[in-house]
């Protein structure tokens, strides 16, 4: 057993059909998504060996989950919840060019995840020979007992001497009634790699005021200084910056034409991380990343565009996917 854990809620995905909303559209696809899930499949298909934990619904759409993750390579670890259902997403196009994602989670099975079920994966020993642990600030918003667990794996990945990767991932309808800073800022403190966009930087490092203006190497600083080695800043459509104790280095965006950016963010992710846990230095590990969630782009779905190592390759310089 080797490569990377991630532990979080994965969600039955429901996309309509065409342009518009479901007020007038009539059918719709079923697929999943869910943050980790998306990093767990990116991470195998760039060939890096990756394990997903969460819980599930006794339902369809769970047994989807397991499917879906298990077809793209990844190992999957997934209690079953009798008594809450697999939680659900919808994704509509309003107008081209636009997604709106909603979510049916507030009685989901995945957030009734618990210190427990990290218990477990200690006691089995799941934990031995996992290169590094990578959660989300998406899973402890979902409930008091599925912070506790993401608290619990980050403990005990310190206690294994396991490197902890923390994507902050802010969604603040989930944070309507708490507020996310301190959470935020303890998991920070508590990683070795920090990934945030310039707008979650600035929530983490000013709080919720948002009346200051940061600039990059302010947010860096400020995101470093809570205690992370390394920290990863995306950027969006101006690239990437990331510092690693030795050195800050940036790179532009890779322009290709935008399907969905949807799990974008996590395919920049899973490329940086297969990088990092392949001993690579800073310059390729945000090549790979930059390069990984711009493919993304290119296609539908959460993790369906999520790009193999040969994918690439054949992203030409234009951005363009060139097959020949």
């Amino acid at each position: 057993m080797s490569g990377i854990l991630t532990m979080g809620e994965s969600l039955g995905l429901l996309r309509a059909h065409g342009i518009g909303t479901l007020e007038h559209l009539a059918s719709m696809d079923v697929a999943i998504g869910g943050a980790e899930g998306n990093v767990a499949v990116g991470l195998a298909r760039l060939g890096t060996p990756a394990t997903w934990v969460g819980v599930i619904g006794d339902d369809g759409l769970g047994q989807r989950v397991v499917r879906e993750l298990r077809g793209q390579g990844v190992r999957v670890i997934a209690r079953v919840n009798p008594t809450a259902p697999t939680a659900v997403m919808l994704k509509e196009n309003p107008t081209a060019g636009l997604t709106r994602v909603t979510y049916f989670r507030s009685a989901g099975a995945g957030r009734t995840l618990e210190t427990s079920d990290v218990e477990a994966l200690v006691r089995d020993g799941e934990l031995a020979g996992i290169q590094l642990v990578h959660v989300t600030g998406i899973t402890p918003a979902l409930s008091e007992s599925a912070a506790a667990a993401v608290r619990a794996l980050v403990d005990a990945a310190h206690g294994l001497g396991i490197p902890v990767s923390f994507d902050v991932n802010h969604r603040s309808r989930l944070w309507t009634d708490r507020d996310p800073v301190p959470v935020y800022r303890e998991l920070v403190a508590s990683s070795d790699i920090v990934f945030a966009g310039e707008d979650e930087a600035a929530l983490v490092v000013g709080g919720t005021d948002g009346t200051r203006v940061y600039s990059d190497d302010e947010l860096i600083a400020g995101l470093a200084a809570l205690g992370p080695r390394e920290v990863v800043l995306k950027r969006g459509a101006a690239g990437a910056t990331a510092c690693d104790g030795d050195e800050t280095l940036s790179v532009p965006a890779v322009p290709v034409s935008v399907v969905d950016s949807v799990g974008a963010g996590d395919a920049f992710v899973a490329g940086y991380l297969a990088e990092r846990v392949a001993g690579e230095p800073l310059a390729v590990r945000l090549q790979t990343a930059v390069r990984a969630g711009a493919f993304a782009c290119t296609g539908s779905g959460d993790w369906e565009s999520a790009p193999r190592r040969r994918d690439l390759e054949q992203l030409g310089a234009s951005g363009d996917p060139v097959i020949r």
